[in-house]
């Protein structure tokens, strides 16, 4: 499922967001793909930490509580690393330097419709 992610203030995060909210989309993730373009990304729920294995390109990931409220922002997640946020419900995949041209930053609340 896609869906469209927006800030607290109506701005656009995520154009075309893959909902990967089941164990096979959850563990499939982006491997296989060559890039993610700008608008791009993949919202894995639940989900407390990612890893890149196996991934050919970095990402920003953003991980988001319960309320979909950033707690944390890891941006330029290199291939073959792994990255967690205390209290994080679900992770946010977006090209890397998408986080940082939206001023994305923890207490920044998001909401899409699913």
């Amino acid at each position: 499922m896609e869906i469209r992610l927006e800030d607290q203030d109506g701005r656009t995060v995520c154009e075309r967001c893959v909902l990967a909210d089941g164990p096979l989309t959850r563990m499939r993730g982006l491997l296989g793909r060559r890039v993610l373009p700008s608008g791009e990304g993949l919202l894995l729920r639940p989900a407390g930490s990612i890893h890149t294995l196996f991934m050919r390109f970095p990402i920003d990931a953003v991980f988001l509580d319960g309320e979909r409220r950033v707690v944390k922002v890891v941006a330029g997640l290199r291939p073959w690393r792994a990255a967690a946020g205390r209290g994080a419900r679900a992770v946010l995949e977006l090209p890397a330097g998408e986080a940082g041209r939206l001023g994305m930053r923890a207490g920044d609340q998001l909401r899409w419709e699913a």
